[in-house]
């Protein structure tokens, strides 16, 4: 996550449980537009974790192919799967 900041992006949101194992990299803020009872709610939407000899990493960004033209969110992907393929 270095020298990635905090970014506007406007996408599709999950709400889900999380591994207590993974170590979240990245959250997003819901808001009231989708459904009033999860404005506010600070969400997981990147993180990682090892699975035995493996390596395990999960972003919810990038639903559309245009999502990986913001810079951070590139970056982010990249990263994550380069880490994942070591």
């Amino acid at each position: 996550m270095a020298g990635i900041d905090s970014f506007e992006h406007r996408s599709e949101q999950y709400y889900m449980h999380v591994d207590p194992a993974i170590e979240v990299l990245a959250t997003t803020t819901f808001n009231a537009g989708h459904a009033p009872w999860v404005d506010g709610v600070v969400m997981p939407v990147c993180g990682k974790k090892r699975f035995g000899q493996g390596r395990v990493f999960y972003s919810s960004l990038g639903h559309r192919a245009y999502e990986l033209d913001v810079p951070e969110i590139r970056t982010l992907m990249t990263r994550g799967m380069l880490w994942a393929a070591r």
